[in-house]
């Protein structure tokens, strides 16, 4: 079941690193990140709606426990999902991946702290690790070429913590209730925090916008499908392994840029890429033979 689990996780991610593509797309098309980030969710909740509601008094969940979880799950998710794009506006993709991406070492020092797990020089180094292969692979490491400002780096960081914040979040909530209560919660949390601070008139155009495809497959592959995948994967994944396993999304994205829009892949990109594909393997098997 733990392979399971790794494996649903992963697939999220794949999910996850199309679907920044396209958030990237969006925002080059002057769209705002908070308006992209709300219908990413909106559509999200469209699809966990439907399938709650085909038994909705055998998945509704009266726990209170339940509900703060699911509740800082979304409002972890519509953290993530605003500060990263607002970072990709702020700086550069490279910059926003990266900080993002430094969330394990935030769900490594909350899990410690709350006696979830041990902390091993493996476990540091596997992050420390994957962390440079992001940095090859983004090519965050040459400041000259790319994009760096105080509010990228903070909305960043501010997006790897809201990362932890949702890993904790749906683990916990997951524990209790099904997915599809989890999911439905979270994002109701999501969609309501972001209409409070949207730009309305601009979410209002999106509808009647030759975009509007774009905005669909966005919430469908980036939310809807995604998470589904990723919470029942939680369910039997250790905080840090879900965090790491996860680190696939920039490998994806770049792939994305080869195969779709035929950006050319480097040597230094490879390097990353294997970096990142290697350590989180290795991680993973690790970390399911130490719980056999």
């Amino acid at each position: 079941m733990r392979v399971k689990g790794v494996g649903f996780i992963m697939i999220a991610a794949v999910f996850w690193g199309i679907s920044g593509g396209i958030g990237n797309i969006l925002i080059n098309k002057d769209w705002n990140p908070i308006v992209i980030s709300f219908y990413r969710g909106a559509v999200g909740l469209l699809c966990f709606l439907s399938w709650f509601l085909l038994h909705p008094r055998r998945n509704w969940i009266a726990s209170r426990r339940f509900q703060i979880w699911s509740l800082l799950a979304g409002i972890g998710v519509a953290g993530n999902f605003t500060f990263y794009f607002l970072s990709i506006q702020a700086s550069s993709v490279a910059i926003a991946v990266t900080l993002m991406y430094t969330a394990p070492v935030f769900v490594l020092l909350i899990s410690f702290l709350r006696g979830r797990e041990e902390p091993t020089w493996f476990k540091g180094g596997s992050i420390l690790v994957v962390l440079t292969g992001i940095v090859l692979l983004t090519g965050a490491y040459n400041i000259e070429t790319i994009s760096v400002s105080f509010a990228g780096i903070a909305a960043g960081i501010a997006a790897g913590l809201c990362y932890a914040l949702f890993i904790f979040g749906f683990k916990n909530a997951s524990a209790i209730g099904n997915p599809q209560t989890t999911l439905m919660t979270a994002f109701i949390a999501f969609c309501l925090l972001l209409f409070m601070i949207m730009d309305r008139g601009q979410a209002v155009k999106v509808l009647t916008s030759e975009d509007l495809g774009w905005f669909l497959i966005l919430g469908v592959l980036g939310a809807g499908i995604s998470f589904i995948f990723y919470v029942i994967g939680i369910r039997s994944t250790a905080p840090t392994t879900a965090s790491m396993v996860a680190m696939v999304e920039p490998v994806t994205a770049t792939l994305y840029g080869v195969f779709l829009i035929g950006n050319p892949l480097s040597s230094t990109e490879l390097l990353g890429m294997v970096l990142i594909l290697i350590t989180t393997t290795l991680f993973s098997v690790k970390q399911r033979a130490e719980r056999v």
